[in-house]
């Protein structure tokens, strides 16, 4: 029997950059089976700091809009209980910022985050840009004739599920592929 794999889409909002005294602020995992969407976490979390200006701009999360909302330590794990059921992890950026933000919050509890892999459609989706630098999700939507609308980027539920489409087109076209993990196949 061939197990078709979980893979869970992620994206987190945050208060700024990756610095050890930012926090994330919104996390957001898809769970996909077979290309279809199963099940999803969403969950805003109170940074107990305040959220830089410029990241604000981005995502449009203010610190009013956390105001009774569970800190880190209480949904950390709850997450990596999450993408311990997964067979991979997809993120845009996610080496670059998802990932390493996500192990820096992790042990300033004490935790650690899943050893499970990552794909990253950023620096694997080169492929999507003339000139073959990584693109903006927007871009790799586009590529992928993917519908994305600036307006509604930058919430992590959008963008997952953005990524998703485009990560799973890309793998029907053998742009993005899997991690090599024995029997797994994607189709249903």
């Amino acid at each position: 029997m061939t197990h078709i794999p979980i893979i869970a889409g992620l994206d987190w909002e945050t208060t700024g950059k990756l610095e050890p005294d930012h926090r994330i602020i919104e996390a957001y995992i898809g769970l996909y089976r077979g290309g279809t969407k199963i099940w999803s976490y969403e969950q805003r979390i109170d940074p107990q700091r305040s959220i830089s200006a410029d990241a604000q701009r981005v995502h449009g999360i203010s610190a009013g809009d956390l105001i009774g909302m569970p800190i880190w330590d209480t949904v950390a794990p709850t997450i990596n209980q999450i993408l311990n059921r997964c067979d991979f992890v997809v993120a845009h950026n996610g080496n670059g910022f998802d990932k390493p933000f996500a192990e820096m919050e992790m042990r300033r509890i004490g935790l650690t985050l899943t050893d499970k892999p990552w794909i990253d459609t950023m620096l694997d989706g080169v492929w999507a840009t003339a000139d073959g630098k990584k693109p903006r999700l927007g871009e790799l939507a586009f590529a992928c004739g993917v519908d994305y609308d600036p307006s509604k980027a930058h919430s992590a539920a959008y963008d997952v599920d953005v990524m998703m489409d485009c990560y799973l087109k890309g793998l029907d076209w053998n742009f993005f592929s899997m991690p090599e993990l024995e029997g797994l196949k994607l189709a249903a």
